[in-house]
C-alpha cells in the first residue's frame, strides 16, 4: 500500500508528480531543486540551491515521520560537473556521519533552469 506524503515547507510539486511516496517502511522523494517554499522562486547561485534542495528534501523526510539520517540513497544531477566539488562540500554538512549512497551526474539540463536535483530513498521506521 503506498502513501502520498506532502508539506507545504517544500516546494509543491510542478508537475504530476508527488513529493513523496511511501511504501511500506521506504519513503521515495522525487527529485528536489532549489525553489524556496515560502515564494516559489529559485534560489539564487549554486551554494544557496544546494542548501535549499536539502533543506526541502529534510522537510519532506521529516513530514514522513523520518530525519535525513533515514535517507539510504541519493542520487544528485548537477548541470556542471564543475560544481560537484561545492556542492560535496554543503551535502557533507548534512550528513555528517553514515552517508547514504549517493550517485552524482552531470545532465543536459535541469527542470526551471536549476543548477541542481536531488532524489532520494528514506527507511524509515
Amino acid at each position: 500500500m503506498k502513501r502520498i506524503i506532502s508539506t507545504d515547507k517544500a516546494p509543491a510539486a510542478v508537475g504530476p508528480y508527488s513529493q513523496a511516496v511511501r511504501a511500506g517502511d521506504l519513503l521515495f522523494i522525487s527529485g528536489q531543486i532549489g525553489i524556496d517554499p515560502a515564494t516559489g522562486n529559485m534560489a539564487e547561485g549554486l551554494e544557496a540551491q544546494v542548501t535549499q534542495v536539502l533543506e526541502n528534501l529534510e522537510a519532506i523526510v521529516e513530514e514522513a515521520g523520518g530525519s535525513m539520517d533515514s535517507i539510504i540513497k541519493a542520487t544528485v544531477l548537477l548541470q556542471s560537473m564543475d560544481d560537484f566539488k561545492t556542492m560535496n562540500g554543503i551535502y557533507a554538512g548534512y550528513f555528517e556521519s553514515d552517508p547514504p549512497a549517493r550517485a552524482a551526474f552531470e545532465v543536459g539540463a535541469l527542470p526551471l533552469g536549476a543548477l541542481v536535483e536531488i532524489e532520494a530513498i528514506a527507511l524509515l521506521d
